[in-house]
Formats: structure tokens, C-alpha cells, sequence
């Protein structure tokens, strides 16, 4: 018999991830997938804006660095702060600005989606309502709470389907599906079941 291998307390088993999604209530949280890409663009464009406040402006227009430079915080903020839940009762999909709410008794479908096959002509200014209220030639109108517009998941419920990102959609998908089934049984379109949709395998 070998000799068991001795960890720290509070140190996991190996192979286990040390990042737990679960919060002490039992919630599933994960963040949106952040670009280094996209943030950099935002910082970027903070220093173009920190070298006009350095250059001088007009002293009719000296509220406009003022006005740029808090909009790009803004939409970094924004940005930043997408992240998504599921509790028993709900999918919430929130940042600053904006969010939306899913009932999981609602959910018909979830896929594997991006946002650039479901509205090529619309990604540059469709996400920056309170929803991202967008319009799709495929499914119509649907929300897009995102970060990533080419690695996500469409949640089909209530009247309107929503876009998210969430950083390892595998695994949310998963959590989701399995929350989702507690309440209406296996979906015909559902990536997160272990199983496989009824649909694909002609169940």
C-alpha cells in the first residue's frame, strides 16, 4: 500500500479545480470572458484622450476630453462587469447599464451560438442598449448581454432569446441544463445535457 499523500487544509484533491463557481448560497456565478484585446483598445483610447487634456482644447469645446474620457470608462466599466448567475429559480444576466432575468421554467432551448452569425449587420451598436436589444433575419428580436460575440450561448425563453458569454460556457452550459431539467424535463435542443438533445438523437 503506498504512502497517502499528504496537502495544506483547505487545499483540493488533485485534479480539482480550486476555483469553486458555487457561492455559499448555492449559486453558480461566472464572469464574461474578457479580452486583453478589447481592454486594450479601452486603454488605448484613454491615452489619446489624456494627451488632448495635455495638448489644450478650445475653450469652447473644453468639456469635450472630459465628456470622451468619461464615456470610455464607462463602456469599460460596463464591459468589465458582465457576469451571470443561476440560483434555482433564475438565470440573471447583469452589468452596469443593463441586465435581464430568465426564468428557468421558461428555457427552451440552449446552443451554442455567436453573435456574428445571429446579427452579422448589427453587433457595433446593437449591444449598447439596456439590453442589447437586437434584431436577427434567423430568430427576430433577442437579447445580447455579452463580451464575446464569437463564443457563446443562445438561451431561448419568455419572448425574446438572450446572448451570453460567460468564461467557460461548457461548463455553464452544463450547470444550466441541469437546473433547467429539474423544472421541464430534457429539452429538444439542449447542449448542456449529458445525454444529448432528444432532437439530435430522435428521442
Amino acid at each position: 500500500m503506498g504512502m497517502a499523500t499528504l496537502r495544506a487544509p483547505g487545499q483540493p484533491p488533485r485534479g480539482v479545480r480550486s476555483e469553486d463557481p458555487l457561492d455559499h448560497e448555492g449559486r453558480f456565478r461566472a464572469h464574461g470572458q474578457i479580452s486583453y484585446g478589447v481592454v486594450g483598445v479601452y486603454v488605448f483610447l484613454l491615452i489619446v484622450i489624456l494627451l488632448l487634456f495635455r495638448a489644450g482644447t478650445s475653450p469652447s469645446f473644453w468639456w469635450v476630453p472630459w465628456f470622451l474620457g468619461i464615456l470610455v470608462v464607462a463602456m469599460l466599466a460596463r464591459y468589465l462587469s458582465t457576469s451571470y448567475r443561476i440560483d434555482d429559480v433564475e438565470l440573471q444576466a447583469w452589468r452596469i447599464f443593463g441586465g435581464r432575468r430568465v426564468q428557468l421554467s421558461e428555457v427552451r432551448r440552449i446552443e451554442y451560438s455567436a453573435l456574428r452569425d445571429l446579427a452579422p449587420g448589427g453587433t457595433f451598436f446593437g449591444g449598447w442598449g439596456w439590453r442589447g436589444r437586437m434584431w436577427s433575419p434567423l430568430i427576430g428580436w433577442f437579447d445580447a448581454i455579452h463580451t464575446d460575440a464569437a463564443r457563446g450561448l443562445l438561451v431561448t425563453a419568455g419572448n425574446e432569446p438572450v446572448y451570453i458569454s460567460p468564461s467557460r460556457p461548457e461548463e455553464f452550459a452544463r450547470e444550466l441544463s441541469r437546473r433547467v431539467r429539474s423544472y421541464t424535463g430534457r429539452l429538444a435542443v439542449d447542449v448542456g445535457d449529458p445525454l444529448g438533445s432528444p432532437a439530435a438523437s430522435g428521442a
